[in-house]
C-alpha cells in the first residue's frame, strides 16, 4: 500500500514542480514584457520632449520647459539650470534662479574644475561625487546652497554647454537615489537640451545687439507684427515707444565714441529694467530705442514712458570720473481695433516716430502721445 502512494506521489510532484517552473517562465515574461512596455513609453516621452525643445526657440520659455520636464520625468520637487554665456563665454550662468539681494544672476567661471569634471566623466554626478572629484574649490558653496541630488551634465560636440541641477527628489521608502537607468534617461533628456539650447542660444545672438543686450530692429518688427494680429483678435490694446537721446552727438564729440557707447549700453539697461518681461525693447538704431508694451493702454503706456523719461533724467551717468547728463525724449502710440486700427508695424512705428518728433520739436526731455487724428507731421 505504502509502494502505491509512493508511486502516486512521484508524478504528482513532478507536476506540481512543471507547473512552478511555468509559472517562474510567465513571471520573467511578464516582468520583461513590462521592462520592454517602460522602456518603449519612455522613448516616446523622449520623442514628445525632442519635438518640443525643437519646436521652442525663444531661450527662456526654452529652459523653464527643460526644468519642468526634468521634474516631471525624474520626480524632483525643482531643478535650475546653469547655462553657459556664449556672448562673453566667460561664465555659466543660472538662467533660471536669480540673486534677489542683488537683483544679479548667479555666475560661476567656464574654468570651474566642476565643469572639467562634468565633462571628463561625461554623466551625471551626486553633490558627493563632486565634491569628492574637484576637493576644493569655491563654487561648490553656491551648488550646495541650490540642495542638488544630481548634477547632470549639458553636452554637445564634447563642449559643455551648461549644467542641469536635479534638487529635493520625491522618494519611495526613503530611497532617493537613481538608478542606473534613470541617469542613462536624464542623459539622453540632457542631450536634447543641449542641442535646443545651443540652437536658442544662437536664434537669440542674432537678434540681439551685442553692445547693448536689446532685440534688433529686424527681430521688433516681426514680434510687432504678431502682437497687432494677436491684439485684434483679442480686442486688446498694445503700445509702442519710440525714443531718442538728446544731444547724442556731443557725448562722442566731447568725451569720445567710448562714452557714447557707455551712455548708449546705460540707457538700454535702464529701460529694460522699467520694462516687463512680457513687454520687448530693440535699439531701433543709432541712438534711438523701442519698446512693445502688450495689453496695454494710453494711460498706463504714458506711465511707462514718463517712468522711464524721469529714471534717465534723474540718473547719475559716471564715465572717468565725469558725471552726465543725459536725457531722452519719447513718442507713444497705441493700437485700438476702434480709433487706432493700424494697418502695418511700419505704420504702428511711425506713428511713435511722429509723436517722438513732436517730443524734440517742443524741447525735448519730454513724452508726447500720438493722436490718431494727427496726420500727416512733417520732420
Amino acid at each position: 500500500m505504502s509502494r502505491k502512494k509512493t508511486a502516486e506521489t512521484k508524478p504528482r510532484t513532478k507536476a506540481k514542480a512543471k507547473e512552478n517552473s511555468q509559472t517562474e517562465v510567465q513571471k520573467e515574461v511578464l516582468e520583461q514584457t513590462l521592462q520592454y512596455e517602460k522602456k518603449i513609453y519612455d522613448l516616446e516621452q523622449l520623442l514628445d520632449i525632442a519635438k518640443s525643445f525643437c519646436q521652442n526657440l525663444d531661450f527662456s520659455n526654452l529652459l523653464e520647459s527643460i526644468v519642468y520636464i526634468s521634474m516631471a520625468q525624474m520626480h524632483v520637487l525643482g531643478a535650475e539650470i546653469f547655462v553657459r554665456d556664449l556672448i562673453t563665454n566667460e561664465n555659466f550662468i543660472l538662467e533660471t534662479e536669480k540673486d534677489f539681494m542683488s537683483e544679479k544672476k548667479i555666475t560661476i567661471p567656464v574654468n570651474t574644475p566642476i565643469a572639467s569634471l562634468l565633462l571628463s566623466e561625461k554623466k551625471p554626478l551626486t553633490f558627493d561625487e563632486v565634491k569628492a572629484g574637484v576637493g576644493k574649490c569655491p563654487q561648490l558653496e553656491i551648488f550646495e546652497k541650490l540642495n542638488p541630488t544630481l548634477i547632470v551634465p549639458l553636452i554637445q560636440k564634447n563642449h559643455l554647454n551648461g549644467m542641469l541641477i536635479l534638487q529635493e527628489r520625491i522618494s519611495i521608502d526613503d530611497d532617493s537615489s537613481y538608478s542606473e537607468y534613470e541617469q542613462n534617461q536624464i542623459m539622453s533628456i540632457a542631450s536634447l537640451a543641449s542641442v535646443a539650447i545651443n540652437n536658442a542660444a544662437l536664434l537669440e545672438m542674432s537678434s540681439t545687439d551685442m553692445m547693448t543686450h536689446l532685440k534688433l530692429k529686424y527681430y521688433f518688427f516681426n514680434i510687432l507684427t504678431e502682437a497687432i494680429d494677436s491684439a485684434f483678435l483679442n480686442s486688446q490694446n498694445i503700445a509702442v515707444i519710440m525714443f531718442d537721446i538728446d544731444f547724442f552727438k556731443k557725448f562722442n564729440d566731447t568725451y569720445g565714441h567710448e562714452c557714447g557707447d557707455f551712455v548708449l549700453i546705460s540707457v538700454a539697461d535702464l529701460i529694460r529694467k522699467n520694462l516687463r518681461d512680457s513687454d520687448v525693447a530693440s535699439r531701433y538704431g543709432g541712438e534711438e530705442f523701442t519698446a512693445l508694451l502688450t495689453d496695454t493702454g494710453k494711460e498706463e503706456a504714458m506711465v511707462v514712458a514718463e517712468r522711464i523719461r524721469s529714471t534717465i533724467n534723474e540718473h547719475d551717468f559716471v564715465y572717468n570720473n565725469q558725471h552726465l547728463h543725459v536725457t531722452i525724449s519719447a513718442g507713444v502710440s497705441v493700437f485700438d481695433a476702434k480709433t487706432n486700427l493700424v494697418s502695418s508695424p511700419n505704420e504702428f512705428v511711425n506713428q511713435a516716430d511722429q509723436g517722438l518728433y513732436m517730443s524734440k520739436n517742443n524741447g525735448r526731455n519730454r513724452v508726447t502721445f500720438f493722436e490718431p487724428k494727427v496726420k500727416n507731421v512733417q520732420k
